[in-house]
């Protein structure tokens, strides 16, 4: 069985930045992807970034130049870094696991709330 276990949510001003990690547990294929979602209220979950175990990375248009995904294969985790963060960010962000098989797999959620 798989788990997703993130962390590093908050409350930042805009402008201000946060990391947002995801830790994999269980069995988990070789070849994968992972990466972040997100779903502010009222709206329909989004695509933020992903990145495959072989370190290719892809990124929603609207956080390009400000939001930067990496992972750790030793560790089965994947961070999301976030700088300038705008008040259009806030949503809950959700850490997703597809793996070769295309089992997919879904983090909690972790709250980002940017507000002065």
């Amino acid at each position: 069985q798989v788990q997703l276990v993130e962390s590093g949510g908050g409350l930042v001003q805009p402008g201000g930045s946060l990391r947002l990690s995801c830790a994999a547990s269980g069995m988990i294929s070789r070849d994968y992807v992972m990466g972040w979602y997100r779903q502010a209220p009222g709206k329909q979950r989004e695509l933020v970034a992903i990145i495959s175990s072989g370190g290719s990375a892809n990124y929603a248009d609207s956080v390009k130049g400000r939001f930067t995904i990496s992972s750790d294969s030793g560790k089965n985790t994947v961070y999301l870094r976030m700088d300038s963060l705008k008040p259009e960010d806030t949503a809950v962000y959700y850490c997703n696991l597809v793996l070769l098989n295309r089992s997919a797999y879904w983090g909690q959620g972790t709250q980002v709330t940017v507000s002065s």
